[in-house]
């Protein structure tokens, strides 16, 4: 009887194991165990020597992963992209694509920041984290200012001298109007950013931010910043025509860079790309760029004219061809 009772419990035990394996293959235990998500995060920066720290952003606590060996340099700051489980109303991500990024820069300074309400809440614990900030006030003013006390902190923490500033999906926004309001940021990327809000959420039949800036409305302050901006061919979540809205709301620019990944989704495809993009040049050249191209709006591969025009929404410039490999 003991025998059969042990034989029993195993078999129990082994479907049990078997549940958790489904379920971690579909995704599903994301969702069913949110700390897993936090744990996703230590584990990727971890081997990337970034060390966990809560930086007291008023009204928000924000999770930052940093990893600091030249105090008193620049520093590489990304910004993490939304998630909005409908199931359980989290918006921490199961896939942070902008740690995965972070972890495979080589700068002496990194540092990632989470958006609100992802992996933490706000500074008084009394008070609760209202989904507005991953809705319609997502890239408002307060959230802004939440931001720029990280970056304040950062700063006074470790003597930076300078921000290059990277951000993935909505990210982008928050990096960009970053560097509209900041004398301290030296340059921008985006990966996938939502540069308009207002083109995106047309695009994505989804409701307005209504109470967000936009990087649109800080076009000729953010044409001086050298910047560069990579989009998916593939992605069907921020398509190209948002980074074109964009684009044309800019005054000719020899600051503005952009690259089509042919093979990218939103979220996939940039992780192990990423080495590649970061060691292309970010900067203002002052070649004349009503001359740059071909008859297609192409510039030619390995051209150090490599920029379009902001105001011509053409084809964008050099598109690389690859299978994505999933983060």
């Amino acid at each position: 009887m003991k025998l059969n009772a042990f034989i029993d419990s195993l078999s129990i035990k082994s479907g049990m194991v078997a549940t958790l394996a489904i379920l971690a293959l579909g995704g599903c235990i994301g969702t069913t165990y949110p700390y897993m998500r936090t744990e996703t995060a230590q584990r990727i920066a971890a081997p990337a020597w970034m060390i966990k720290r809560d930086i007291a952003a008023s009204p928000f606590l924000l999770r930052a992963y940093e990893r600091i060996h030249d105090r008193g340099g620049i520093a590489h700051v990304y910004i993490e992209g939304e998630e909005n489980d409908s199931a359980t109303g989290d918006v921490t991500p199961f896939n942070p694509v902008a740690l995965h990024l972070a972890s495979k820069d080589k700068a002496e300074n990194v540092i990632y920041i989470a958006r609100p309400c992802q992996y933490t809440g706000m500074v008084s614990p009394t008070e609760k984290c209202e989904s507005r900030y991953w809705k319609e006030s997502s890239f408002s003013e307060t959230v802004l200012n939440s931001y720029n006390k990280a970056l304040d902190d950062i700063a006074l923490r470790y003597g930076i001298t300078g921000f290059d500033l990277i951000g993935y999906s909505g990210g982008g926004t928050i990096a960009s109007l970053l560097a509209a309001q900041r004398a301290d940021v030296n340059s921008l990327r985006t990966i996938a950013g939502i540069l308009d809000h207002e083109a995106y959420t047309n695009a994505a039949q989804k409701e307005p931010l209504s109470d967000s800036l936009n990087p649109v409305s800080q076009a000729i302050v953010l044409g001086k910043m050298p910047q560069y901006h990579f989009i998916g061919g593939r992605d069907k979540e921020v398509p190209p025509m948002v980074l074109h809205s964009y684009l044309q709301s800019m005054p000719p620019s020899k600051c503005v860079q952009t690259m089509m990944i042919q093979e990218a989704e939103h979220n996939e495809g940039w992780v192990d790309k990423w080495p590649e993009l970061l060691e292309l040049p970010v900067t203002c050249y002052a070649t004349d760029s009503t001359a740059i191209g071909s008859e297609d709006g192409l510039a030619p591969i390995g051209s150090e004219n490599m920029l379009m025009p902001p105001t011509m929404p053409q084809d964008l410039p050099y598109t690389v061809r690859e299978k994505p490999v999933k983060p």
